[in-house]
């Protein structure tokens, strides 16, 4: 239907995706905020539904963080996927920079919050909070600003922002498994065996692979590890590459497919049910005392900005890889900036690290909203500003005041270029000569035009 296709291929598009997660972010923090409708709110994120015999007899909220995210993160996959097999990560001198700065961008984040929670004796527990970027904010903003700036950087904050989220989940992975249930994740990881096998048959058809993945990721959520690794697992086995012949590779194939379901369902929903937390004047003003909440802001905000500016320069100057050509030291700083907001993986760390502190959980996650808004604003005023900058450049570049249809910056050296636009401003001088005799004559005549 040509509407759903409209649909579809808005939800694809950066800009709607942020906004949306936006718009739910800020209707959870209202309904959660509003004395009239917050208990609603707090009832139907704590509501419980699913299979009890299956073990799946989970909260909206926590359907939200471990199921619909799986869907981000096997979107998520698929991306880095690419990455690895067709996009920068396959030219090591062109991945060697944006893989330092999302390490760099990764370890100084998370050494502010030990710093910060050591010397003030808060919580080491959420080391991990300000260590995401959150991808689809971070681009959306950069779609919204920077119309005008070089694509190189949009390709420098993906590339960045895939190797973040691989990171971040090697760290959920590892940090945040208490128990393992062997026998549950010997049949995941049977399933994700079979889904691999499935398609290097080239076996087709959504009734086959998503009913398994439904099993993967129910094994995988009873085996103690989280839930979103059975996404990102099954999004890697897709092959990325072309054969001879194909207009898109499968993984290609299923992002466009999935991309909508992760846009305009998943993650909106994941914010609606996780970032309504109670912001009251005493908890804003409790972000900027407790060295939890404080080490989230500067980790965020501070940290990720040095992290992955510094990485970056120390590579460049250190090491035998370069900036892109394309690409200044000032657009480096405005991305690092933008880095900063850590929304989406961010909360969902924020809710691993403190699951039995409630009270702490919704601080870390006001901080991690409050870190995310100044990186934002701070992100902007820079990217507005370069974007200024590259908008002067592109209308210099494309100036050509004798209309010949070559721009005038190619014409410098050319002699009967300099001439015609000698012609061109003798005729305008004799026009503006003319201009003024008639204007002199006409206060002589009475003080009226001619």
């Amino acid at each position: 239907m040509p509407e759903r296709r409209y649909v579809a291929d808005a939800l694809r598009a950066e800009t709607v995706g942020g906004v949306l997660l936006l718009i739910a972010a800020v209707a959870a923090l209202l309904w959660a905020n509003i004395p009239a409708l917050s208990e609603s709110y707090v009832a139907l994120r704590d509501h419980h539904i699913g299979p009890a015999a299956l073990g799946l007899d989970l909260s909206l909220q926590h359907w939200a963080a471990d199921g619909l995210l799986a869907v981000f993160f096997f979107v998520a996959g698929i991306e880095l996927k690419r990455e690895l097999v067709a996009g920068d990560l396959r030219d090591p001198k062109a991945a060697a920079l944006p893989v330092i700065a999302a390490v760099c961008g990764m370890a100084v984040p998370a050494l502010v919050y030990t710093l910060v929670n050591t010397a003030g004796g808060g919580s080491l527990a959420g080391w991990a909070v300000p260590t995401a970027t959150d991808i689809a904010f971070a681009l959306a903003v950069l779609a919204v600003i920077g119309t005008s700036l070089p694509s190189a950087l949009r390709a420098f904050l993906l590339t960045l922002a895939v190797v973040d989220d691989l990171f971040a989940i090697i760290i959920i992975a590892v940090f945040f498994t208490s128990e393992i249930s062997f026998p549950q994740l010997g049949g995941a990881l049977a399933g994700l065996v079979l889904f691999w096998f499935l398609l290097r048959k080239g076996v087709r058809g959504w009734y086959v692979y998503v009913p398994l993945a439904l099993v993967v990721w129910g094994l995988m959520y009873n085996s103690g590890v989280h839930a979103t690794i059975a996404g990102v697992a099954m999004g890697l086995m897709l092959r990325c590459h072309r054969h001879e012949g194909e207009a898109q590779s499968p993984g290609e194939h299923i992002e466009h497919l999935v991309r909508p379901l992760s846009a305009g369902l998943a993650v909106p929903l994941f914010a609606l049910f996780s970032a309504g937390v109670p912001l009251s004047d005493d908890a804003l003003a409790e972000v900027f005392t407790r060295p939890e909440t404080l080490g989230v802001v500067l980790g965020l905000v501070v940290g990720k900005t040095v992290g992955i500016f510094g990485g970056t320069w120390l590579a460049a100057r250190f090491t035998k890889a370069e900036l892109n050509e394309d690409l200044a030291w000032p657009d480096v700083f405005a991305v690092a900036s933008l880095a900063g907001i850590g929304f989406t993986v961010s909360l969902l760390i924020g809710e691993l690290a403190f699951a039995d502190d409630p009270l702490l959980t919704d601080e870390i996650k006001a901080a991690v909203l409050l870190g995310s808004l100044v990186a934002a604003v701070l992100a902007c005023v820079l990217l507005k500003l370069r974007d200024r900058k590259y908008r002067a450049l592109t209308a210099e570049e494309d100036r050509d005041e004798d209309q010949d249809g070559i721009p005038d910056i190619y014409e410098e050296h050319n002699p009967e270029y300099h001439l015609r636009m000698a012609r061109i401003h003798e005729e305008k001088a004799a026009e503006h000569r003319r201009r003024a005799e008639a204007a002199a004559g006409s206060r002589t005549g009475g003080g009226r035009p001619a």
